[in-house]
């Protein structure tokens, strides 16, 4: 008898869970805005599936039918930070199709500090590799798509003489070092101890990364 009415007091808990997961209609989706509200409020080291669960307003099953561990979860949110910037980049690289394959190079690293400055939570996740599956969830496949082409356009640049002499591949790293490492100094709230106001932190990127767009060019 008393296992009976334990099956029944789950299967209840399981229907009430179910209720509350239509009342926000896409939970898996509820899931994942509560996790970056969660980073966002307290931490990476803050997020499990069951607090998540709480912040929605489910129990603490429901969430498992999505998303049956941590990393999953934060996987889920490294997935949308990449469409983000898939679309970030995107965005910029048509609004640069006339231009140069330098200038188009350029427009990759506008677009990664538009979508990392916008995104902040979201770049912390997928740049925090330990927390997430990079290899199952193909992350770093279309990752690389995204090297491919900078190494595409680079090339271009090379073959029609826009490029100052050196390492084609030595240029492309730096580039992705210094918009990486921008977009960390400005996560990390580190412009305002290099005396550059954080209102103004995007702009200021960009400009850095022109300066070195600059510095490899032999049209300047």
């Amino acid at each position: 008898m008393a296992s009976t009415h334990k099956e029944n007091t789950q299967k209840s808990a399981e229907k009430k869970a179910g209720r509350r997961a239509y009342h926000h209609g896409d939970l898996r989706k509820a899931l994942i805005e509560a996790c970056v509200h969660l980073i966002e409020d307290k931490g990476l080291e803050a997020v499990s599936v069951r607090e998540v669960a709480k912040l929605v307003g489910v129990s603490p099953a429901a969430p498992f039918r999505h998303f049956a561990t941590r990393t999953a979860l934060l996987t889920a949110v490294a997935e949308e930070a990449q469409d983000r910037l898939g679309a970030s980049i995107a965005d910029a690289l048509r609004a640069a199709a006339s231009e140069t394959p330098l200038m188009q190079f350029r427009a990759i690293g506008v677009g990664f500090l538009q979508w990392s400055f916008t995104n902040p939570t979201h770049f912390q996740v997928i740049s925090t590799r330990s927390v997430i599956d990079y290899e199952g969830a193909q992350l770093r496949n279309r990752n690389d798509l995204i090297r491919v082409k900078m190494n595409e356009l680079m090339q271009d640049a090379a073959s029609q003489g826009l490029l100052r002499p050196g390492d084609v591949t030595r240029y492309q790293i730096a580039a992705r070092a210094m918009v990486y490492g921008l977009a960390r100094m400005y996560i990390d709230g580190q412009f305002p101890s290099w005396g550059l106001p954080e209102k103004g932190a995007l702009a200021e990127s960009v400009q850095i990364l022109d300066e070195f767009i600059g510095s490899i060019s032999m049209e300047t």
